[in-house]
């Protein structure tokens, strides 16, 4: 059997060379002269699997190594009989490690205290779901919205679209590129939305560019109706909007999910997903020579310092925003070459924190969070 794969998926190298023909491709080279004899295809978001690419070849399955979908056309892949995955969840603790340092690096900006904010959270799946814990463990008050799972669960813990627009402080989305239907979402932030805000909230899109409308963003930034815009993700990708990028808070190249763990997730998810239905023999497949930073010890002095500048530290110790920032910044033209070679980022779970005069309560957040805790004494 032949498969294609996109040769910016990391850590595939080797995995199923031994069991197939296998042709590593830039998603950009990903043709259908190309896939025209091949079995399966594993990918990324840059390559849309349609009918152009894929009518009449002999493609059966499709992985795709991420959270989102909507580059496969999964109505003509269900009419052509080609089976399809995604990676749900695979980088879901990376996006709550980008929103966490985000929303320190805002809060020390502008002097505010997160544990007395509102933060609403738009879609609460894998994402959304770990957002609104973190959220909670920071003691902020926290808003849900997400019509699917009410309609499915029903009880009280979600809200409409309308309380969070008039509560929160602080919104963010983390919903799935819907076009048309009941739950769409693409410019699910428009200028009706904008319109309605009550209290000049801080906005942040990490889940597709599509959900907000930029041009609107823009004209609310300017007429004030927001104290800031946090943009990860992008309408057309890779050539963004210049006014929009120099009006944001933080500005970065789609890379919320990119750490080493949540890549590694993905190419996990999508070589056992082949093994499975092909029959390869490879459903416990794992991947090896997952990088780690330089230093994963942090030492957090907790002296004289309130609990959230304590757990502020370490969450950026971990990760640098604002690194990512200024790059994108200064060459937005390298959007696509700053995700291709993006540096090593691991998760809170690859850090281990030694506290000094840090309250056990202060410990115990740090904890959930997901560090591991290292005393002088051990």
């Amino acid at each position: 059997m032949k498969i294609i794969i996109d040769d910016k998926i990391p850590y595939i190298k080797g995995a199923l060379d031994g069991v197939a023909e296998v042709v590593y491709m830039p998603g950009s080279k990903t043709t259908p002269e190309l896939v025209k004899d091949a079995d399966a295809l594993i990918t990324r978001t840059r390559t849309i699997c349609n009918e152009h690419l894929l009518a009449g070849s002999s493609v059966k399955f499709i992985a795709t190594a991420t959270i989102g979908y909507d580059h496969i056309d999964t109505e003509f892949c269900d009419r052509a009989g080609i089976a399809w995955t995604n990676a749900p969840g695979c980088n879901a603790k990376s996006v709550e490690q980008y929103i966490a340092a985000a929303l320190f690096t805002w809060a020390g900006r502008t002097r505010k205290k997160l544990s007395e904010l509102t933060i609403g959270v738009v879609g609460v799946g894998n994402v959304g779901s770990k957002v609104a814990r973190f959220s909670e463990i920071m003691g902020m008050k926290v808003l849900l919205n997400d019509p699917p799972r009410e309609r499915l669960e029903g009880g009280n813990q979600f809200v409409s679209l309308e309380v969070i627009r008039k509560q929160a402080d602080i919104i963010t989305f983390h919903v799935p590129l819907n076009m048309s239907g009941e739950d769409a979402t693409f410019h699910l932030v428009d200028r009706d939305f904008l319109a309605g805000l009550g209290r000049k909230p801080l906005l942040i899109n990490s889940c597709r560019g599509e959900v907000t409308d930029s041009l609107a963003v823009i004209d609310a930034i300017k007429t004030n109706a927001l104290s800031g815009f946090i943009a990860d993700c992008w309408e057309d990708e890779p050539d963004i909007n210049l006014e929009l990028l120099d009006l944001c808070t933080i500005a970065t190249p789609h890379i919320a999910g990119y750490s080493r763990d949540g890549k590694a997730n993905g190419t996990l998810m999508s070589v056992q997903a082949v093994s499975r239905f092909f029959g390869l023999g490879l459903d416990s497949w794992q991947p090896s020579g997952v990088e780690m930073p330089e230093n994963t010890l942090v030492e957090l002095d907790g002296s004289g310092r309130d609990e959230e500048a304590v757990i502020a530290e370490a969450v950026l110790a971990t990760y640098n925003i604002e690194a990512d920032d200024r790059a994108l910044r200064n060459s937005p033209a390298r959007f696509e070459k700053l995700r291709g070679d993006y540096p090593v980022r691991r998760e809170f779970t690859s850090f281990t924190i030694t506290p000094v005069n840090v309250p056990d309560s202060t410990i115990n957040k740090l904890r959930q969070i997901g560090f591991n805790i290292k005393s002088h004494d051990s």
